[in-house]
């Protein structure tokens, strides 16, 4: 899958990565019936536009390996930038899974933007309440990310959201059973042994029948209102920072991992371009947008010589026409 990844990317680290990760959810969709995730790197979490150029590309990866993007999540940090990205990925009918979810605000933002599916973080909630509090845990009806997951899952289900709330990040199977009825619950394949072990009984904690009764108020959400309940709570503000610090670290590791192979690589089989990129950034010197498009440089340059060849293309007609006008 590695080889694969580095073949098909010619020398494109960023492109390698991405093939890499598509090719581990081709894997995955030959085993699991339903969704596979696949994310967004996590250094475009505050970049709309970009994280939307990303999800389209990673589906059609997979488009191109012949895996519909209905199996397919692009899953994205739950920033205000990237629930609004995720907005118009929905639009387009790629599914998307909001994750890092610790607060409801994000929740709400989610569900309002028409999100598939969001992930709350469990674990990483009463990781955060444990230090703060100073103590060793919480029973599991009064674990703070049980209560964060089951007041997302009953707001959901009390005004009529389709977003799939999938608890996430558990640290014992007690905060799994206290959130038996939950859309779904995405656990270790430890926590899934321990349970698959035990035949105690599991009764239903999340009801939404029950939650259409509940006395809950509903949440007008903007950028302004999410901004400020965002800020209002100290662990969702740390909590969602340090997610994405830290998964765009292991993306660095990852990329240190593969680059040197990517780099073997175009030292075999690349064309002496390739391989002058090994040791010199490339500047293009053209005012032809589309070579510069096909060479991908670092950087390009232009004069009134390069200009005058372009502008007399019949393709860049509609820029001259633009500068006159």
């Amino acid at each position: 899958l590695v080889e694969d990844a580095i073949a098909f990317g010619r020398g494109d680290l960023a492109l390698v990565m991405d093939k890499l990760a598509v090719n581990f959810g081709i894997e995955i969709t030959k085993i699991v019936p339903g969704y596979v995730s696949t994310e967004v790197d996590a250094r475009l979490s505050y970049e709309k536009e970009k994280t939307i150029e990303k999800g389209r590309s990673i589906i059609a990866l997979y488009k191109e390996a012949g895996v519909d993007k209905s199996r397919i999540l692009i899953k994205i940090a739950a920033t205000w930038e990237g629930i609004q990205a995720a907005e118009v990925l929905e639009k387009e009918g790629i599914t998307c899974n909001l994750t890092l979810v610790f607060a409801k605000a994000q929740a709400i933002a989610c569900a309002e933007a028409g999100c598939t599916l969001i992930s709350p973080f469990v674990g990483r909630i009463m990781d955060w309440h444990k230090n703060n509090d100073g103590v060793a845990g919480y029973k599991p009806a009064e674990d703070p990310g049980v209560m964060s997951v089951t007041d997302i899952y009953n707001y959901y289900k009390k005004f009529g959201h389709k977003t799939i709330v999938m608890g996430a990040s558990f640290r014992n199977k007690e905060e799994i059973l206290e959130l038996a009825g939950c859309d779904r619950l995405t656990m270790a394949p430890n926590l899934l042994e321990e349970l698959s072990n035990s035949q105690y009984p599991v009764p239903q904690k999340l009801d939404a029948a029950k939650s259409g009764c509940m006395d809950i108020e509903e949440i007008e959400m903007d950028e302004k209102t999410f901004l400020w309940m965002l800020n209002e709570d100290p662990m969702a503000t740390s909590k969602l920072a340090e997610g994405i610090r830290n998964f765009a670290a292991d993306i660095v590791k990852l990329e240190d991992v593969v680059k040197p192979r990517v780099d073997a690589w175009m030292r075999r089989h690349g064309t002496q371009l390739d391989k002058l990129k090994l040791y010199t950034t490339i500047v293009c010197d053209t005012g032809d947008v589309e070579a510069i498009k096909m060479i991908k440089p670092q950087d390009a340059t232009t004069n009134p010589s390069l200009i005058f060849k372009a502008a007399t293309m019949p393709k860049y007609a509609g820029l001259v026409e633009d500068a006159i006008a």
